[in-house]
């Protein structure tokens, strides 16, 4: 897995290598900018978090939060306010901007790492969620790729225009790849609305279909007799 990376912004050296040093000692990799505008050249999406204060220079840490809220790169780069500023309205605005956490000066470095670690471990979390519910709504062998929530094909990266007939039909075939499905099975499951289907109906689909998916058209197996499948 790979290792989580944390950029300190402060303008505090002292403070910066305190932090950078003992977040280094639970494994993660840190960089340091003195200023906003410092951070601001950096390759921000690379970061798994961030540390911000709020009063350095020109670019202040909530001028930076909100650059980085509205770039689609880096706005879901947790953020982490660490501060001076402690009052409750300072907080609520801070929070209110998109940060995940807000910590007043003066701070225990163990706080700060409760705190990195608890974000860090939430974020995971989602990430984790969000891949399974993402693999649920995609159904994919090799290059050929159909996802089921915006009812799109693709080969190879390139987007197949398919009828919705000709997609539901392919999207059957590859939930039950590995076996030959009759027609009797295939009518009922993808022309379940229809009131009179024509078994010729199924073989002009299967046709389109691989004509219309190129190289993964012998992936589609006919079996006289018996129906069709998608071979693994």
């Amino acid at each position: 897995m790979a290792t989580d990376r944390i950029l300190i912004v402060d303008d505090e050296e002292t403070l910066c290598e305190v932090l950078k040093l003992n977040l280094e000692n639970e494994g993660y990799d840190v960089d340091i900018a003195f200023s906003a505008e410092q951070a601001l050249g950096y390759n921000l999406k690379e970061y798994s978090l961030i540390l911000l204060d709020i009063m350095m220079g020109e670019i202040s840490g909530i001028k930076m939060a909100k650059i980085l809220k509205a770039d689609v790169a880096t706005t879901d780069i947790p953020i982490i306010f660490c501060t001076a500023r402690d009052t409750e309205d300072d907080m609520i605005m801070g929070l209110n901007l998109g940060a995940d956490d807000y910590i007043m000066k003066p701070y225990t470095v163990r706080n700060v790492i409760a705190r990195v670690k608890s974000i860090l471990r939430r974020t995971t979390t989602h990430k984790i969620a969000t891949a399974l519910t993402e693999k649920i709504n995609v159904l994919q062998v090799e290059g050929l790729k159909l996802d089921l929530e915006f009812k799109r094909c693709t080969v190879d990266g390139e987007e197949v225009k398919l009828a919705r007939k000709e997609f539901e039909l392919l999207v059957y075939l590859v939930k039950h790849r590995g076996k030959i499905c009759s027609r009797e099975q295939i009518l009922s499951r993808v022309w379940s609305d229809e009131v009179v289907v024509l078994d010729r109906t199924i073989d002009v689909n299967i046709t389109r279909l691989r004509s219309k998916i190129g190289a993964y058209s012998s992936y589609i197996v006919t079996r006289s007799g018996f129906g069709y499948g998608f071979r693994d």
